[in-house]
C-alpha cells in the first residue's frame, strides 16, 4: 500500500470515529465511574473491532452480507444487549442511590475494569455494521487482498477508534466532579440508558 492510501484510510477512520455510535456511549457512561472504567471500556470496543477485523479477513463476514438470515439475527442479538445495558444502567442507578443514602461517599463496586471492558467488547462484536463496514470499505485500500493485509487495515482502524475514545474518556473525567454530583449523574445516566435503550430498539426494529 501506497503512504497516500494509507494515510487516506487513516483519515477515513478518524472522521467515521468522531460518528457518535453505541461504543461512544458507553464510554461517556463509564465515565461517570472514573477514568478507569471508561478506558476499559474504550479499549474493550477497539478489541471488538479487532475481531471483527479478524472474521473480515477469513471471508466470514461475507456471508452475513449474503445471508439476509444471518445479518437479521446478529442485529437482534446486538439490539437486545444494548436493551440491556440500558436496563443494568438504571438498576445500577437505583443501587447507588441507596448506597448513597448509607455513605455519602459509598463507591461503586458493582463496575469492575473487567465488566466496563466485556461491555466494550460485546457491543462491538454483536454489532453486524462494524463488519460490514469493514467489507465494504477495506477492498478499496488493499493492493493485494489476502488475510495480512486485511488484518493489519482492521488494526489500524481499531487503533484509530481507541485512541479517539480513550481521549473521550480522560476528558469526560476530568469533569468527574460535576458528574459525580448526584442530580447530574442521575440525569446523565437516564439519558445515556435511553440513548442506549434506542438504539437497541431501532436496531432490533430495523431487523424486523
Amino acid at each position: 500500500m501506497s503512504l497516500s492510501l494509507l494515510l487516506g484510510f487513516i483519515g477515513l477512520c478518524v472522521l467515521l470515529s468522531l460518528t457518535p455510535g453505541p461504543d461512544s456511549f458507553l464510554v461517556l457512561r463509564y465515565s461517570i465511574v472514573g477514568r478507569r472504567p471508561a478506558i476499559a471500556s474504550a479499549v474493550g470496543s477497539a478489541v471488538g473491532g479487532i475481531g471483527w477485523a479478524i472474521v473480515v479477513a477469513a471471508g466470514v463476514a461475507a456471508l452475513l452480507e449474503q445471508s439476509a438470515t444471518a445479518y437479521r439475527v446478529i442485529k437482534v442479538i446486538g439490539g437486545i444487549y444494548l436493551v440491556y445495558l440500558a436496563i443494568r444502567t438504571l438498576l445500577e442507578q437505583r443501587r447507588d442511590r441507596a448506597a448513597a443514602a448509607a455513605e455519602l461517599r459509598a463507591p461503586r463496586r458493582s463496575v469492575t475494569l473487567r465488566s466496563a471492558f466485556t461491555a466494550g467488547l460485546l457491543s462491538t462484536l454483536l454489532n453486524p455494521k462494524v463488519g460490514l463496514f469493514y467489507l465494504a470499505v477495506l477492498p478499496q485500500f488493499l493492493v493485494e487482498a489476502n488475510f495480512a493485509n486485511t488484518l493489519a487495515l482492521g488494526a489500524i482502524e481499531s487503533v484509530v477508534a481507541a485512541i479517539e475514545m480513550v481521549l473521550l474518556a480522560m476528558a469526560a473525567s476530568h469533569m468527574a466532579a460535576l458528574l459525580r454530583r448526584q442530580r447530574v449523574r442521575d440525569r446523565l445516566e437516564q439519558l445515556s440508558a435511553g440513548i442506549l435503550a434506542a438504539l437497541g430498539i431501532g436496531t432490533v426494529a430495523s431487523a424486523a
